[in-house]
Order: C-alpha cells, then sequence, then structure tokens
C-alpha cells in the first residue's frame, strides 16, 4: 500500500492526559504527526483534535481503532484530502523598511491574498490562510528578504460529507 495524506478527526471529552495517549499511539507505531489542532466541535463540550498524517490506508485503520479504545474517545474517523476542505495558517514577520523600500514584496502580499495583521517601526507582520502549498510557496518568496518570525498553525478541516458523530450522538441523547 501507497503512503499518502489522511486527516483523522476524533471527537472526545475534554480531559487531561489524553493528548499524551494520542501521541503515545503515534509514537508506538513510529508515524510522525505532520500537524494537530484542538478545539471544540459542533457538539457541545465535545473537543475535536484534527490530526494530520501521512501513512497507509492500513496504519491509519488500525490506528482509527486504538484511538476509540482511548475511554473519553467518542467516535474517530479518518479522511483523504480529498474527501475534505482544509485550511492552515501562518504567520510572517518581515523588517518594515522592507515594506516600503522593495516594490516586490507588495507583490507577494498582492498576489497571495495575505493580509496585513500589523505594522511597528521595526516590523510589520503578514498573515496567510490556505493550503499547505500554498503558505510554502509564500514562505520560498519571503525568505530572500529575511523572515524575522514564521509560525504556522496546525490543519482545520471539515467534511465535504456530513459526518455521523452529529447525528449519532443526538440519537444517543434520545435514548437516554
Amino acid at each position: 500500500m501507497e503512503k499518502e495524506w489522511f486527516t483523522i478527526s476524533v471527537y472526545s471529552e475534554n480531559n487531561v492526559g489524553l493528548l499524551n495517549r494520542i501521541s503515545g499511539i503515534f509514537l508506538k507505531r513510529h508515524i510522525n504527526i505532520e500537524s494537530l489542532n484542538v478545539s471544540k466541535s459542533e457538539i457541545d463540550e465535545v473537543s475535536k483534535f484534527t490530526i494530520v498524517v501521512n501513512t497507509t490506508e492500513k496504519w491509519v485503520h488500525n490506528i482509527v481503532g486504538q484511538l476509540e479504545k482511548q475511554i473519553e474517545v467518542i467516535k474517530a474517523f479518518y479522511h483523504t484530502d480529498d474527501e475534505t476542505i482544509y485550511q492552515e495558517s501562518a504567520l510572517f514577520k518581515i523588517n518594515s523598511d522592507l515594506l516600503f523600500d522593495e516594490r516586490q514584496i507588495q507583490n507577494i502580499i498582492k498576489e497571495s491574498n495575505s493580509q496585513i495583521v500589523t505594522v511597528a517601526r521595526e516590523f510589520f507582520v503578514l498573515a496567510k490562510s490556505g493550503r499547505r502549498h500554498e503558505i510554502d510557496e509564500m514562505h520560498d518568496q519571503l525568505k530572500p528578504f529575511g523572515i524575522m518570525q514564521f509560525v504556522r498553525s496546525g490543519r482545520i478541516s471539515v467534511t465535504k460529507d456530513e459526518m455521523k458523530i452529529t447525528a449519532m450522538l443526538k440519537e444517543f441523547h434520545l435514548t437516554n
């Protein structure tokens, strides 16, 4: 089986120590977590972990099975990139002189659909949301001018199809 990118969505109770146990599941299998985001979900009092890995479908299937064995995990799913709509965000801190002296910087800002978040005497900060390759491309374009600081968020993602967990939890609440 060939490796590909998968987004794993884990719906769970928000308990101390769960993140450590989740990362341990990947560690035991020598699978690197490429991106991790944790936030509240569309369901009250339920957290959503969004985890991106590059592995085979067999491995991701096994990992989801192991994740679901964790007591606090309500349900876990995995999806390919084609099955999801996803974004990442990044911040770039650049020397302020460049904003006014380098026409190329202004072109990069315009062409990349990035936003100037703040301008100070010594620096300005750009925000860019998009796919990983778009952020990487912007990074490569800005690098020759000197990037003072750079940070990228983990992937945020929604599925193209309806997530069955919402209906499943509604049904669970109706029966209890």
